[in-house]
């Protein structure tokens, strides 16, 4: 079989090279490739420096228990070039007169990451306009009120193809 695959009776010293080649030079290249990926995306940078956020732990919790006890919540949606955030109070009324910035970026990279201002909208709610391509996105909603804590929500949404 291997030897009319080789179109010779013999296994040569030079067979053995080009086989020795065609195994390393795969997995040379998919190394390569695999490398090249990995630095083009996502950089894994989660915090800048890991313990000066472990000293702050405890009153990042406090701030977040402090929000989550406000009652509000957040909706977003995006359709046509248009980002939207929906925010209500813990009696389902409309947040109205707060700054409202959206840092929206890919889950695991931060090339194509964006912070909008957005708007007060007649129909209610804050938005803006940007362009963001099919799939899943982050926004980390600050939500800014006068005589308030800021606050905060990070949300995933999927925008859909076109149509």
């Amino acid at each position: 079989m291997i030897e009319r695959l080789l179109g010779t009776s013999q296994f040569t010293g030079r067979h053995m090279a080009a086989v020795m080649v065609l195994f390393f030079g795969t997995i040379i290249a998919v190394n390569f490739t695999m490398a090249f990926l990995a630095t083009s995306t996502w950089s894994g940078l989660v915090v800048g420096n890991s313990y000066v956020e472990s000293q702050r732990f405890n009153t990042v919790t406090e701030t977040r228990e402090r929000q989550a006890a406000r009652g509000w919540s957040v909706d977003t949606g995006y359709d046509d070039g248009r980002f939207v955030v929906a925010l209500v109070d813990r009696d389902g009324l409309p947040v109205q007169g707060s700054k409202v910035t959206a840092a929206i970026g890919r889950p695991a990279s931060a090339q194509q990451d964006r912070t909008l201002t957005l708007q007060p909208l007649r129909e209610g709610g804050y938005g803006g306009e940007t362009d963001l391509a099919p799939g899943l996105w982050e926004a980390d909603v600050i939500v800014e009120t006068p005589g308030a804590e800021s606050w905060e929500k990070r949300i995933r949404f999927h925008v859909e193809a076109a149509r």
